[in-house]
C-alpha cells in the first residue's frame, strides 16, 4: 500500500507551509462552509465542527485520500474573535488583546475512507503591552487581514508575543501533534517526510 493522497480543505498558506516542512505534499482544495455559530455552540465545538465540515465537504470518495481541514479562533474572556473585517477592526482586536493573555483554539480534522476524526489544539498567548500606533503599523502591512485575532505569530506578528504557555503550532492554525494523532487513528504514521500504514 502507497502513501495516501493528501488534500488540505483550505486556503491558507501558513496549513500549506506546515505540511511541506513536514515532508507532505498537499493538493489544495479550499472548503467552502458556513462559519457562522450555532446557538449556545462552544468555541472548542466550533472549531471542531467548522474542521471536520471543511475536511466532509471536498472529500472524494476515493480510498486512497485522505483530507484534512483546519479551523482557528482566538478567545478574549467570553468575546471569539475571528478574521477582522476591514483594518479598523484589527486595529480594534489587537489593542484589545495588547498586555492581556487569550486562548487560540484549533480544530483538525481527517476525513479517510471509515469517516471523519477529529481533534482541537489549545494554547494560551500573552501579548507585550503595546500602543495604538504599533497595531496601527502591524495592520498596515497586511499581513493581520486573513488571520484569526488579526495577527499571525509564525510572522511579524510574532513581536507582539511576550509569552506562549501550550501548542506553538495552534496559534500558527495546524496543530501538529493533534495531526499525527490523528494519522494514527486512521491508520497512518507519520515517517518524518511520508506516511507509512501502521504496523509495517
Amino acid at each position: 500500500m502507497g502513501s495516501p493522497r493528501l488534500v488540505l480543505a483550505s486556503a491558507s498558506p501558513r496549513r500549506a507551509e506546515l505540511l511541506r516542512r513536514m515532508g507532505l505534499n498537499a493538493e489544495v482544495a479550499p472548503a467552502d462552509v458556513d462559519e457562522r455559530y450555532l446557538e449556545g455552540e462552544t468555541p472548542e465545538a466550533h472549531v471542531e465542527r467548522l474542521a471536520r465540515a471543511k475536511a466532509e465537504s471536498v472529500a472524494t470518495g476515493d480510498p486512497g485520500v485522505l483530507v484534512v481541514g483546519g479551523d482557528t479562533v482566538v478567545v478574549d474572556g467570553d468575546r471569539v474573535l475571528g478574521k477582522p473585517a476591514d483594518a479598523d477592526e484589527a486595529v480594534t482586536m489587537l489593542r484589545g488583546l495588547s498586555g492581556r493573555e487569550h486562548r487560540v483554539l484549533s480544530g483538525i480534522a481527517l476525513r479517510g475512507p471509515a469517516g471523519t476524526v477529529s481533534a482541537v489544539g489549545q494554547a494560551v498567548v500573552r501579548f507585550r503591552l503595546f500602543d495604538e500606533a504599533d497595531a496601527v503599523a502591524y495592520v498596515a502591512t497586511g499581513e493581520p487581514m486573513d488571520k484569526a485575532g488579526a495577527y499571525g505569530i509564525q510572522g511579524m506578528g510574532g513581536a507582539l508575543v511576550e509569552e506562549i504557555r501550550g501548542d506553538y503550532y495552534t496559534v500558527v492554525g495546524f496543530p501538529v501533534g493533534r495531526f499525527i494523532e490523528l494519522l494514527a487513528r486512521v491508520g497512518w504514521r507519520y515517517a518524518f517526510g511520508r506516511l507509512e500504514p501502521m504496523g509495517k
